[in-house]
């Protein structure tokens, strides 16, 4: 009956905790008779040696029994049990959901409840003008929506309407702590059409109020309710900058800016505290001096500290700690960098001296600068020792070497945008300061120079007293100047401090690289539109490039170290200005080159000038030709150096010659008509050819230069030649040939010969003959 139950309870899947805690007590049982018994056996039939056989069969089979009992007993607990284990904890696990969405519904109501509690409290606190209580009231009630919204299961429709009641209160709270705010500090700005400048700034005018709009005497916490409040929002960084702009802008730096203003402070019973600027004076380009500026300044800041921010200290929140902090300290960290840098520029800049003997003089800007950061810090507008301001102060003689450089080399970037063509003749006696302009300039700073008396060598054969001499030619005037400004900045390095004089030093150098930088680009389309400045700008170049050989050997022994150790040298660039001297009258070479050119294909080739139209094109282009250099020879005239002056109308002369020349060798037909008129346009050229050669203004001394022609024209033989080859007989040209050996063979080539034979003459036997002699 009892197994017939069992077999019920299974088959249905409810089988009993007790049935089977039976089972698996009963089944302990056994197993443990069963081991006794086999124990017992193992001991015999190991130990005492025993026949029993027949005992281990039947504990062999009793085991077998045993073994599928507990298979099937393992296979029920598997099947069986487990099942209602699952269904258990599935029960459990929905009841304790069920208790946790109570517990979040439980705390999302007291969530409710601590918002409307805050909303509540804030519409009071508000309505009584308690400002920081409403500024705490709407912060708690801001807590408790963010709470709220940070579970993700809340699906609240009330969220976003308290979201939007938030924002609203909030604003309304920023509104009037805005308006309180207006009563509290009121600006009186001059208008944005208004021109900036000292006229303009006398509008502006700052009032600090002391009473209501009722005229009732208004509570002293109140400016402090205001500002924690804003604080508490998060509104009051907002504000005090705004406060802070207004103030550095309209204030702060026009008292640094203009010496003529100045702040008058005045007390007004119904009204409070009233900062207005005034003009005391007009002074036009003037700079305050420092002690003035930090007087005016102190004056305002004072008066801000005792009427308005002196008395509030806040609570600001640094990396989750809250700390102290007074408002005059937070409005300092706002206008401080920007006013320093304004001191810096405005007012210390312009009292450094420029003139190293008045330097021990600005100790006193050094302690008006300390004692202005003092009271600061006194005032709690600054808490670092030491700011930029006085660490500028301070280090004067740097500032004063950097002015130095500064000036210098805005004076020279001045002089190198400056018009080239104004010129000055250098060269030969009357161009070089020959060390006295040196000389003089160390005697003015009481130092010793070197001996200049000429030293007696022992060979007889001297150097000229013009070797190595600069050739006579114009260069700009301001490149002269430029040249004086180095010697001088050069001159006041010596007697320096090692630094002022590396600074110095260096700062020559960067004049000549900023030269190298500058004139070709500022300069760049007139250098390549006007001959006369291109030639200029050559001359300047080789000018400088000639004064840097020798510069650094004559201050070297002067200059501290390691400045007298050979680092003081300007040799390195003068390769450099040489470069850029020849690649300029190169490039305006190249220019005019093209012209040429240009001019002579207007000629048709010289061909068929038998034609009177063809004849006119080619004589005009030939007077085109002469007059271009014409023109060049007279604007380069008492410019170049006589030598480069020759060479460069000898190189474009002999562009026109050689293209000349090209052309008429190319013909295939002369007639004899073509070849006069060919002889009459040669002809013109080698007539009127030397006369483009008058290097110097003097007419008599030009004709030595014209006699050289051939020196400087390459072409010039062979064009003579080939305007005699032009009206010659055959036996003529046979005789000038000579076999290889006359003045034709020296300037043409047997086929060159043969081909002008063959265009000029017919064909017969005598030119045949002739012909047959050019070999």
């Amino acid at each position: 009956m009892a197994s017939f139950v069992t077999e019920v309870l299974a088959s249905s899947g409810k089988l009993e905790k007790e049935d089977l805690s039976g089972k698996i007590s009963k089944m302990s049982r056994k197993v443990e008779e069963i081991k006794v018994e086999v124990c017992d056996m193992i001991n015999k039939r190991y130990s005492d040696f025993l026949s029993c056989l027949q005992a281990s069969e039947d504990l062999m089979v009793q085991v077998d029994t045993v073994s599928k009992e507990m298979d099937a007993l393992k296979n029920c607990i598997e099947t069986e049990v487990c099942n209602n284990v699952h269904v258990a904890v599935a029960e459990f696990t929905k009841l304790k959901q069920q208790l946790e969405r109570n517990t979040v519904v439980i705390s999302m109501l007291e969530l409710l409840k601590e918002f409307h509690t805050a909303m509540e409290e804030y519409n009071k606190a508000l309505l009584e003008k308690k400002y920081v209580d409403a500024a705490n009231h709407l912060e708690k009630a801001k807590n408790s929506v963010e709470s709220l919204k940070s579970w993700k299961t809340s699906e609240l429709p009330l969220l976003s309407a308290l979201s939007s009641e938030l924002t609203v209160q909030r604003e309304n709270l920023i509104y009037h702590l805005g308006e309180e705010w207006k009563r509290l500090v009121v600006w009186k700005l001059p208008s944005s059409r208004d021109a900036v400048n000292e006229k303009a700034f006398l509008k502006v005018e700052l009032r600090l109020s002391s009473t209501s709009k009722d005229g009732e005497p208004k509570p002293p916490p109140l400016v402090c309710c205001v500002l924690q409040a804003l604080s508490i929002q998060g509104d009051l960084q907002h504000k005090l900058k705004l406060f802070s702009q207004i103030l550095l802008k309209n204030m702060l730096k026009p008292l640094v800016m203009y010496a003529s203003l100045s702040v008058r402070v005045t007390e007004q019973p119904e009204e409070g505290t009233v900062l207005a600027l005034q003009c005391l004076e007009e002074r036009h380009g003037e700079r305050s001096t420092p002690f003035q500026v930090y007087s005016k300044l102190l004056l305002v800041l004072q008066s801000l500290h005792s009427d308005l921010l002196g008395e509030v200290h806040l609570h600001i929140c640094f990396c989750l700690v809250f700390c102290p902090l007074v408002l005059s300290t937070l409005l300092g960290e706002m206008i401080w960098e920007e006013l320093s840098q304004c001191i810096i520029h405005e007012c210390l800049l312009y009292s450094i001296p420029s003139d190293s003997s008045l330097l021990e003089q600005y100790s006193t800007v050094i302690k008006e600068t300390e004692e202005f950061e003092e009271a600061l810090k006194q005032m709690e507008y600054l808490r670092r020792d030491s700011t930029d301001l006085l660490k500028y102060a301070r280090d004067v003689n740097s500032h004063f070497a950097s002015k130095k450089c500064r000036d210098v080399i805005v004076a020279a970037r001045k002089l190198m945008t400056s018009k080239m063509h104004n010129t000055v003749k250098v060269g030969m006696i009357a161009g070089l300061w020959k060390l006295q302009l040196l000389i003089q300039s160390w005697e003015d700073i009481t130092l010793k120079t070197q001996h200049t008396d000429e030293v007696i060598m022992e060979n007889s054969k001297q150097l000229s007293a013009l070797s190595l001499q600069l050739p006579a030619c114009r260069i700009s005037e301001s490149v002269q100047q430029l040249m004086e400004l180095a010697l001088n900045t050069l001159c006041e390095a010596v007697g320096s401090s090692t630094q002022s004089a590396l600074q110095l030093f260096f700062t020559v150098r960067n004049i000549f690289q900023l030269f190298y930088d500058v004139v070709p680009t500022y300069h760049k389309e007139n250098l390549l539109k006007f001959p006369h400045l291109a030639a200029i700008q050559h001359n300047n170049c080789m000018y400088l490039a000639h004064h840097l050989l020798t510069l650094g050997h004559h201050f070297r022994n002067h200059l501290p170290q390691p400045l007298n150790e050979g680092v003081a040298t300007f040799v390195d660039m003068v390769p450099g200005f040489r470069k850029l001297g020849a690649q300029c009258f190169l490039a305006q070479l190249n220019v005019q080159r093209a012209e040429l050119l240009e001019r002579l294909s207007t000629a048709h080739n010289f061909c068929n000038l038998d034609d009177e139209d063809n004849y006119i094109a080619a004589s005009k282009a030939v007077r085109q030709v002469i007059h271009q250099l014409k023109q060049l020879g007279t604007v380069w005239q008492d410019v170049l150096p006589v030598s480069i002056y020759c060479k460069a109308m000898g190189n474009l002369l002999n562009t026109a010659i050689a293209e000349i020349i090209t052309k008429i060798m190319m013909l295939e037909d002369i007639s004899s008509e073509d070849g006069e008129h060919l002889h009459t346009l040669c002809q013109s050229i080698i007539d009127e050819g030397p006369l483009v050669f008058i290097p110097l203004a003097e007419e008599q001394k030009n004709r030595k230069y014209q006699e050289e022609v051939p020196l400087y024209v390459k072409k010039w033989g062979t064009f003579k030649e080939l305007v005699v080859v032009l009206r010659a007989n055959l036996q003529e040209i046979v005789d000038r040939w000579a076999n290889g050996k006359g003045l034709l063979a020296a300037e043409f080539s047997s086929l060159e010969v043969k081909s002008l034979i063959r265009a000029l003459f017919q064909n017969t036997e005598r030119r045949a003959v002739a012909l047959s002699k050019i070999k």
